[in-house]
Order: C-alpha cells, then sequence, then structure tokens
C-alpha cells in the first residue's frame, strides 16, 4: 500500500524462497523457439512482411508519404542550397587528403548522396566525404602509387598518369569498402559498431585530426612533400616539411593564414549566436570565392608560384569496373574504413534522431552506405560517410528530411557541369586552411583526458592508447590496437570485479556495502557476499579467491584440517590412547599427541567428515583432545548475492558447486538469493543439485534469505534487528528513499520502524 503523502510503503507477505514462491504462484510454461521455428519464420514471407519489407528497403516510401510540403519544402530548400555551398568546398578539400586531383571530391559529393536519398533512414546527415576515411584512403593511395619509388603495378593501366592509377585505386578500395559493407548489412550485424566506444573513436578521431593537420601543412606553405604511409609516416612528413622550411611560399602562407583566422572568428561568432542568427553565416564559401577572385585578379599561380585547382573537367566521366589486383592489396585496409565510415555515421545520425524523435536502423545505414559506396566507386568517388560540420549546417539551416541532401547533390552536380570553371584559380593553400580551421571540434577532444582521469581509469587509458597508436603506426594499426585495447579492459572488468560484503540498513529490508555506511547491522555468523558481474571461465577463481577473503578462512583447509583430525582421534581410540566418557574425551596417555599429516589419499581429505564410527558427533568450536587443534569457523550461514550474475558457463558452474560443497562440507549453511530465472533453468538442465548442493538454497530476495537464517538460528531477533521479531510472513513498512538519500554520513537520523 503506497501512501503518497508520506512516501512510505508497506509490504506483507509469505518469507519466500524460490520454490515456496513456485510452489504458490503457477508459471506460464512457455515454449521456447528453436532454431527450425527461427529460420521457418525468417523465411516465410506474406503481403505483411513484403510490406514492411519494402518500406525496410526503402525508407523513402515512409517518410515520403508523411512529407509536409507547405511546412518543410521551404526550409529543405534553404538547407540544401547552403549545405550544397559547402558540399562543394569540402570535396575539393577533403579530395586533397585522398591525394586525388581536387574536382574528383565532386563526384564523391554527388553520387552517393543521390543512392543514400532512397535507402538511407536518417533524415538530416549530410553524406559526403569525411576527413579521416579521406585520410585513410590517401594512405592506401600513397602506399601503392607514391610520389617517388616503385609502383603497384596495375594490369591495363602501365601507360597511364599518377592521377590516372591512383583514381583507380581510389575507387577500387571504395567498392571494396562497399561490398563489406553491404555484406555487413545483409547479415544484420550493424552491432559490430557497438564495439566502438565512444572513446575509441574519441582518440581515434582526435589522432586523426594531427595526421590529417600535417599532411596540410605542405598546402599552407606552398612545399612539394611525397606522401608517407605506414608508421611513423607522420615522423617522415614532418622531417620532409622542416628541412624545406626555408622554401615556404610567403603567398600561400600569408593567404592560409588570414582564411583560418577570418574562418575561425566567424565561426565562434556563429557558435556563440546560433540561436540569434536565421542561417550561419557561410563564411568558408565567403572567403573562398573572395580567396578565388583576388587569385585570378592578380595572377597568383603566375606571378607568386602558387598552385591552384586548376582545370576542372566540366561533366562527369563513363562508369568504370573495379581492379581485382587493387582488392587483394587492400583487403585488410579496406574493413577498418568500412567499420569507421559507418561508426562515424551512425552515431551522427544518432544524435539527430534523438533530437527530432525519429527511429534509425543500423541494418539499414550499413545498406544504405554499402550500396553508396559501391555505386559512386564505378564513376570515380572515392569512400564517403558523414562530416560532422556540414551535418551542422544541413541540420542548424532547418533541414527536415533527405530533399535538402538531393538539393545540396543538385548544387554539385551545377557546380560540376557548368561553373566549375570559376573555381580553377583558387589557391589550394585555402583549401587546407579550410580543412585545418574544420579540425578544431575534433582537436579539442584532448581535454577529455583529464576528465577521464578523475572518473575512468580503464577508458583514459583506451583514449591515449588509441591515440597515440593511430598517430605513430597510422590509423588502420592504431585503430586495432584501440580495439584490442578497448576489449582487454573489458575482460578485465569482467574477470575482477568490485565484490562487496554487504550489511542491513538498520530499520529497513534495503542491503548495502558495509564499507561506504554507518548505521548498518550484520547478524553474527552471518556474511552476505556480492558479485556485480557474469561469473564465467576466465573469473571464476577471482571469485572464489575473493570469496576466501570475504569470509575469511579457507573451507577446503578447514575440511582437511578436520579430516585428518578424526583420522588421528579414531587412532588413538583404537590404540586405547583415548576413551571418551560421558564428560568428553579423556586422554589416557600422558603425552599429548598431534594429529598425524599427511596420512591417505589426499581426495580423502576433501570427502564430508564422517563421524559414523564413533561415539559422538564432534563439536568443532569446542576443545578438542590430545593437543589437536583445527581452526575454528565462526561463520554459520552465508548467503550470496547474484542479482547481477547475468550468466554463468560450464566452468562456473563446476566452480561454484566446488566453492559450495566445500562451505557446506565445513557446516556453514550456504543461500543464492536473486538469481535469475534463466540461470536456474540451466542450473537443472546441467545436473547441478545433489544430496549436498539442493535447490531449496535459493531464495527470492535479500531479505527473505536472512530473515530465514534468523528464524533458524533461533536467535534473540528481537535485539538483533532493531527490535524486529521473525514470523514466517514478512512485513516491510519504511518511507520511499531514493539513493542520494542513503547517506553514509548520517549518524543522527534513525531508521523507521520496520516489522517482520
Amino acid at each position: 500500500m503506497l501512501r503518497p503523502t508520506a512516501r512510505q510503503y508497506e509490504v506483507s507477505r509469505p518469507l519466500y524462497s524460490e520454490e515456496a514462491f513456485t510452489e504458490e504462484h503457477e508459471k506460464v510454461c512457455r515454449r521456447r523457439k528453436t532454431m527450425a521455428d527461427h529460420a521457418k519464420q525468417y523465411f516465410t514471407c506474406d503481403s505483411k512482411r513484403a510490406k514492411s519489407a519494402a518500406l525496410s528497403l526503402l525508407p523513402v516510401i515512409g517518410w515520403l508519404r508523411i512529407y509536409q510540403i507547405k511546412e518543410w519544402l521551404l526550409s529543405d530548400i534553404v538547407s540544401g542550397v547552403s549545405t550544397g555551398l559547402v558540399a562543394v568546398l569540402q570535396g575539393l578539400a577533403y579530395c586533397l587528403l585522398a591525394a586525388l586531383p581536387p574536382w574528383y571530391g565532386l563526384f564523391s559529393a554527388f553520387f552517393p548522396v543521390v543512392i543514400y536519398f532512397f535507402l538511407g533512414t536518417s533524415r538530416h546527415i549530410s553524406v559526403g566525404p569525411f576527413p579521416v576515411l579521406s585520410l585513410m584512403i590517401g594512405a592506401v593511395v600513397t602506399r601503392l602509387i607514391p610520389d617517388e619509388g616503385p609502383r603497384f603495378n596495375i594490369t591495363g593501366l602501365e601507360d597511364a598518369t599518377v592521377d590516372e592509377q591512383r583514381v583507380v585505386v581510389a575507387a577500387s578500395v571504395t567498392f571494396l569498402i562497399g561490398i563489406m559493407q553491404l555484406a555487413l548489412g545483409v547479415l544484420q550485424v550493424g552491432f559490430l559498431v557497438m564495439y566502438l566506444s565512444d572513446t575509441l573513436v574519441s582518440g581515434f578521431t582526435t589522432a586523426a585530426a594531427v595526421h590529417i593537420l600535417v599532411s596540410q601543412l605542405k598546402f599552407v606553405l606552398g612545399l612539394v612533400v611525397p606522401g608517407f604511409s605506414g608508421p611513423l609516416s607522420i615522423i617522415y612528413t614532418l622531417e620532409k616539411i622542416f628541412v624545406q622550411i626555408t622554401d615556404t611560399n610567403i603567398c600561400d602562407l600569408v593567404t592560409s593564414i588570414i582564411i583560418m583566422v577570418v574562418v575561425f572568428i566567424v565561426k565562434e561568432i556563429n557558435d556563440r549566436y546560433k540561436s540569434k542568427l536565421p542561417v550561419p553565416i557561410p563564411i568558408e564559401v565567403i572567403m573562398t570565392v573572395i580567396a578565388c577572385g583576388i587569385s585570378y585578379a592578380f595572377d597568383f599561380k603566375t606571378k607568386f608560384g602558387v598552385d591552384v585547382v586548376g582545370h576542372i573537367p566540366p561533366g562527369y566521366e563513363a562508369p568504370m569496373a573495379p581492379n581485382l589486383q587493387v582488392f587483394q592489396e587492400t583487403a585488410v585496409e579496406a574493413f577498418p574504413m568500412a567499420i569507421v565510415g559507418f561508426a562515424v555515421a551512425f552515431s551522427v545520425a544518432k544524435v539527430y534522431s534523438v533530437k527530432h524523435d525519429y527511429t534509425i536502423d543500423g541494418n539499414q545505414e550499413l545498406i544504405a552506405f554499402g550500396v553508396s559506396n559501391i555505386f559512386g566507386a564505378t564513376f570515380r568517388c572515392f569512400a564517403v560517410s558523414t562530416a560532422l560540420s556540414r551535418s551542422a549546417v544541413q541540420e542548424s539551416t532547418g533541414g527536415k528530411t533527405q530533399v535538402a541532401g538531393l538539393l545540396s547533390a543538385i548544387m554539385v552536380m551545377i557546380v560540376t557541369l557548368a561553373i566549375g570553371f570559376l573555381l580553377e584559380p583558387l589557391p589550394r593553400s585555402v583549401l587546407g586552411a579550410v580543412v585545418i580551421v574544420n579540425l578544431k571540434g575534433m582537436l579539442m577532444q584532448v581535454r577529455d583526458v583529464p576528465y577521464l582521469w578523475r572518473r575512468d581509469m580503464p577508458d583514459c587509458v583506451v583514449w591515449v592508447v588509441t591515440c597515440l597508436a593511430a598517430i605513430f603506426l597510422g590509423l588502420d594499426l592504431g585503430l586495432a590496437v584501440g580495439l584490442g585495447i578497448e576489449l582487454i579492459t573489458v575482460v578485465f572488468r569482467a574477470q575482477f570485479p568490485r565484490c562487496s560484503v554487504l550489511a542491513n540498513i538498520k530499520g529497513t529490508d534495503i542491503y548495502k556495502d558495509r564499507k561506504d555506511f554507518l548505521s548498518i547491522y550484520e547478524p553474527e555468523g552471518l556474511k552476505i557476499f556480492r558479485i556485480p558481474s557474469p561469473i564465467f571461465f576466465a573469473n571464476v577463481e577471482f571469485f572464489r579467491s575473493k570469496l576466501v577473503e570475504a569470509i575469511g578462512f579457507s573451507p577446503l583447509r578447514v575440511l582437511r584440517k578436520r579430516n585428518k583430525a578424526l583420522r588421528a582421534i579414531r587412532k588413538l581410540l583404537k590404540k586405547g590412547e583415548l576413551q571418551w566418557t560421558p564428560k568428553g574425551f579423556l586422554v589416557s596417555s600422558n603425552q599429548a599427541l598431534k594429529e598425524p599429516e599427511g596420512e591417505g589419499p589426499l581426495e580423502d581429505l576433501d570427502l564430508p567428515t564422517d563421524f559414523q564410527d564413533l561415539p559422538v558427533q564432534i563439536n568443532w568450536s569446542a576443545e578438542l583432545p590430545a593437543g589437536i587443534s583445527v581452526p575454528r569457523v565462526e561463520l554459520h550461514s552465508l548467503v550470496l548475492d547474484f542479482a547481477a550474475v547475468s550468466f554463468l558457463d560450464i566452468s562456473a558452474l563446476k566452480g561454484l558447486k566446488t566453492a559450495l560443497k566445500e562451505l557446506i562440507r565445513v557446516e556453514v549453511d550456504v543461500y543464492i538469493v536473486a538469481c535469475d530465472a534463466y540461470i536456474l533453468e540451466k542450473l537443472h538442465a546441467c545436473s547441478f543439485f545433489d544430496d549436498e548442493v539442493k535447490p531449496s538454497i535459493f531464495y527470492l530476495t535479500l531479505h527473505d534469505a536472512v530473515l530465514h537464517v534468523l528464524e533458524r538460528r533461533g536467535g534473540n531477533t528481537e535485539t538483533e534487528l532493531h527490535h524486529q521479531k521473525v514470523v514466517t510472513t514478512a512485513t516491510v513498512h519504511r518511507p520511499l528513499k531514493g539513493w542520494s538519500s542513503l547517506r553514509s554520513t548520517d549518524k543522527t537520523i534513525p531508521g523507521p520502524e520496520t516489522k517482520f
């Protein structure tokens, strides 16, 4: 009965073990689905399922049916135009990261966007080149087709130029990435991206930002630096830059600095006054147009030797088939790119889906990006994801659906087909400056390190190791190292959980770690042990060691000592040196004897103590005859809290059963509480129970088990439990408490009355 005014509740019910509860409350017999049932359901098709599949594969049908033309169309047009201008600029800029001619970035900002319009489930992300993914593509391209040294021999392209060979490599790798993403989506394994935690992605993207920054220095300084790939490539690049630092093109440097300062200032203004500005100021586009006009007017290319974008061929090139040789050389590198590209896009899409209250499908997103990359690769695109800044523009300018994305693709198409020539005098240093200034968000993630160090050291280790490995070993190897470290931390947390001994909070039915609270009660001879993780082969020994540490003795050692003592007593009785009288054992020999050590097989010492041939059962807490000593066990009952144990494997079952038997054999009653129904079913199925370990040891709650122990022991429970009387029904009367209201430092506030 809940009393809202007093914030209290009362519960009156019988004291339940699992067996008693099952007997009183009939369970529903549920038929578990077999693999055949799942297969039959998967391959069964009807009209409803066909319709659902069509809507799933073509999400555009779902949201176009509810498209509100009057309310959404104008917003989508404004957003599409704004995003399209940014997409043109970023397509050119990020293409430099991929070590390709700039205009191929326009292809990547068009074809994949059109495909995603039909297949994607997010309404707000802007699909296109992503700097981290572009840099990873560039690393593969420069490895196979370097500026200097031997190149990978591509059949049929022996006489092609360096740029043409690089385009084939980039498109083939993109095609392979698309196949991998499509396969993962079809196999419904989109959950794999969950293994990339926010901490790992943060460290990885920060390292990628450092790589991007270094790669753009050659454009900002106007230097000719060959591309490097593999471990320590960033060191080699910096070495080449510093060797040529005296050859810096002052015009490029000054132009870049001006662009970066102005863009940075205006971006800060956009962030500070975004609630008051109807549309963010497209400062990158404005500065690009100005720089392009000044470069054309003063002929930067001829007078100052500035490297410009150059000729942009109008129109699109004919489709091409991927190169299978490139597949063989890049398969290992393509998989992390497929995962990174999807992970970043899915993370951004999830943020906007929560903000605007709609759902996204991870597996369908994999299919959408897979098909987008496959289709785009046939038209010489490189791998795409979503750029955070571009998606922010699309969403903040009022974009409601992917109609805005489609309009941005149309803007890119107009530039490609008609007005691309206007960008020919644009200095590449301007593109480099735009890339660098957009790295602020990723570089500032380094501020997460102090917070992680204070709050979660394993996460901090993942961040730092991932970042350093990605910087010095390369992005692909760095991601693998980071993922390995992350999995190690997960195993470490599961293998070494923080076990605790619980105690009753006086006046309540609540049990907390006894180290955290002052007003607690611990019945004498009773321990409550909690393990907050699954028990499996890797941590079962840790569980047993922590259990021994909590109870303060080794049950196996005590059992062996008792069995050795029994052997010694039997031997003394047989020799006549020890006799039993009504007053106890009487030693007839003047010399005190010790129990023999190491007699008999060791396995026999682990068996239950056998008193059959003795005149009386020995009280191990009393003083033993003939100087025989056995460790005393003050514990009479142990309660194991399994509320946080989600599964047990076979190794854990064996280890748990052994631990329970050892405790039972030294006359400690063991109870397990809050055990999951699935685990109980598994215990029965695996023949866990026998004459020693019985199903009756399982209880519904901690309080039920503690009440049972106190009732069975027949102690002065009124004194023991804060003047609480133990009967067969449990009545609880206490206030509702949040976590913050349970204060470990509270010494003065007494608990409310509790009745049992």
